[in-house]
């Protein structure tokens, strides 16, 4: 990777849908040369995936809950995970060392549809105790690391 690929890549950050005609202009290469740049970082993977990024709010999702989770045993942690899967509002997992085996950021809408995940989640077999934090606002949310020069 080079600075060119490094100047797609935050073309792309900021906006998904930019065209290649479109890098072109704004980085000063072809469009076939950018095509061809753009195939390489999605076959290698960098680019993971493009995607549409949507405004909770807008849905009616104004609640936003970081919750942690400790398990009794790390046995309990398969049907923990398949539970979490299925939740819609669990919209990240992390697995953590320390006080709490798991930490989950919800996105739901009110008190009432928190209390209902964490029911479900309280009722997986195994799960010992959680601790949940309300978030207030977010002061920053970076959807993806920014690339870097070298």
């Amino acid at each position: 990777m080079d600075n060119i690929d490094i100047n797609i890549l935050r073309l792309l950050q900021n906006n998904a849908r930019i065209t290649a005609s479109e890098i072109a202009s704004k980085i000063n290469l072809s469009v076939p040369a950018v095509s061809d740049r753009l195939k390489k970082l999605d076959a290698s993977g960098i680019i993971e995936k493009y995607t549409a990024i949507i405004n909770p709010k807008k849905l009616d999702k104004s609640l936003t809950v970081i919750m942690f989770v400790s398990l009794e045993n790390p046995k309990f942690a398969d049907k923990f995970i398949e539970v979490v899967q299925k939740e819609d509002e669990i919209i990240e997992c992390y697995y953590l060392a320390g006080d709490y085996d798991y930490a989950l950021k919800i996105i739901t809408t009110n008190t009432e549809t928190l209390e209902m995940i964490l029911n479900r989640i309280k009722l997986v077999s195994g799960v010992q105790k959680t601790k949940t934090t309300v978030t207030l606002s977010t002061i920053k949310n970076n959807y993806s690391i920014k690339p870097d020069y070298d």
